[in-house]
Parts: structure tokens; sequence; C-alpha cells
């Protein structure tokens, strides 16, 4: 595995429970305890784990990788992919093993007996931490990381390029705007937008890791570019559209499509689009995505 410059690359921590579907093992850890799963884990070591949520999203990312050095030997700014586990060394072979089956370019691999894991994102310079445990997604934000939690489901693996959709008021965005609606109503939401149309919105937990991901974006041609992004939010594109274009205008991050709601359903767009992952901080648009099959990632 090509080893990646951490002062460089997009960083992005994946627990085992959101690249596998391990739910059976989890509930097993759950009712018989912790010596229970090892055993389990230590003697199906050679079984490879199926796939979980944020799997196809984790090979998109390696193709992105691939595309990248093709287009530039040398370039240093690609993924990196750290494997972060509560659990023991003992029950982490058939973790490794897995990652190795499906040909996984991942060689980070973090075993951490300890109930927060999280304490060490920061050390590793994570960018985006993904976990299907809300504790952990909470503390990482509480950390200054970008986090979501997935839920486990069956997922069909999309094509490439990388695609990756984003909700907008607080994922991408700021709250600020829900705030007032949740104070004042929708159309002391809509005045707001309004007075604020020529400042730009505040960031969100994810605006980050979007704009690295913009970043690498550039580096091609929109036509050939591994990469393509999306904003699908419930804003109204007529009443609250043009701030949330001239923020994007203004942070400089381009983003392939934009698709503004009015509160609509979800769904039916998400499953035209078919992303590897998709971000939102509303569980009823999640729930929404999941019954398309589209890879989903609750922002609490």
């Amino acid at each position: 595995v090509l080893q990646k410059d951490p002062s460089t690359a997009l960083i992005i921590a994946v627990t085992t429970r959101a690249i596998f579907n391990l739910e059976e093992e989890h509930k097993l850890y759950l009712e018989k305890g912790k010596e229970e799963y090892t055993r389990h884990q230590q003697a199906n070591q050679d079984k490879p784990l199926p796939p979980g949520t944020a799997f196809a999203f984790i090979q998109a990312v390696q193709y992105v990788n691939k595309k990248i050095l093709e287009n530039n030997p040398a370039e240093r700014d690609l993924f990196d992919i750290l494997v972060l586990s509560n659990n023991s060394p003992e029950s982490g072979a058939r973790i490794i093993n897995s990652a190795k089956h499906y040909g996984l370019e991942i060689s980070k691999f973090c075993f951490v007996s300890d109930e927060d894991s999280t304490q060490y994102l920061k050390s590793h310079g994570v960018k985006l931490f993904l976990s299907a445990d809300r504790t952990d997604v909470c503390n990482a934000l509480r950390r200054g990381v970008s986090a979501a939690l997935v839920f486990q489901q069956e997922v069909q693996a999309p094509s490439t390029p990388l695609r990756v959709v984003f909700d907008g008021d607080a994922v991408l965005f700021s709250d600020e705007t829900d705030q007032i609606f949740q104070e004042q109503g929708l159309e002391g939401a809509l005045q707001y937008e309004r007075a604020m149309e020529a400042i730009p919105i505040g960031e969100g937990p994810l605006k980050a890791f979007a704009m690295h991901l913009g970043k690498m974006r550039k580096k091609f041609g929109q036509e050939k570019s591994p990469i393509r992004t999306y904003l699908v939010t419930a804003r109204s594109g007529r009443d609250m559209g043009i701030r949330a274009i001239k923020t994007l205008r203004e942070w400089g991050l381009p983003i392939d499509e934009a698709f503004f709601m009015d509160g609509a359903p979800k769904g039916p767009i998400l499953a035209q689009i078919q992303p590897h992952i998709f971000f939102d901080d509303g569980l009823h648009n999640i729930q929404g995505a999941q019954e398309v099959g589209v890879p989903s990632a609750w922002v609490p």
C-alpha cells in the first residue's frame, strides 16, 4: 500500500462496523461479552466479513487515488484510510484479513481497548470520521472533527466516479437558519434569509471535508474528474437558494449539481444520483435514502 503524506492527505477514519457488516458479531458482544466476541473473531479470522454501509464509499475513494496518481504520479494530495476499532488487537486479525480479501488499500489499523477511541482522531489528522456508534460521532464532533453516524443497510455498490451528496443547513452550512425557523417559523426564516442574503452562511460540521474534496476535484477538468459533489437541500430555491449559492461561491467550493427541494422528499432524487454516501442531519431524510438503497450518514 502506498504510504500517504499525513501533512497533505485527506485522512478518513472509519470504524469496523461502518466499513464491514458486523451486526451479528456486535449482538454477540452485547449479549455475551467481550471474551466470547474475541473467541468468535479469532475462530473466524480467515472468514471475510461482508461489506458494510461505508464499504462502497471506501472503494470509490481508492479509485480516486488511482486516477489522481495516473494524472500526476508525484501527487501527494490523496485519500488515506484509517480503520479504528474499540476492540482488542486479539480480535483484529479478521478485520485486517477482510480488508486484504477485498483489495482495500488500507495499512493503518488502530485497535483501541478504550471506551472513547475518538481521542486519537486529532493526533492522526483525521478530516472525516464515520462510525456506527452515536456516542463516538458526538464525541468526535465535540473534538472538532467532521463526523457522521452510519446506519447498517444493504447497499448496492454504485459505479465510479466517487459521488458525495451533502445536505445544506446543519451539514455543509451552519444551523443558524434552522434555529430561526424553530423559533419564529417559516416566515421568520424567510425574512432572516432575505436580510442576510449578502452575508455567507456560517460553516457547518462537514464544510472542511467538503472543501478538501473540492480541492482534489479541481485537479481535473469537470468532465474528467473522478469526484462529483452534490447539494440536496430542503431549502426553497426561490426564497433561500441565492444565499446558499453565494456562500458556495464565497468559499470557492465547486458543486457539480444542486437541488433545492423546498421540503419535498429527497429519496427519488438520491435514487437517481446513486451516491456512495449521503450526509444529512434529518433522520426522516436518512430513512428516505435508506428506502431507495442509498448509503447514508447522519450528522447529529
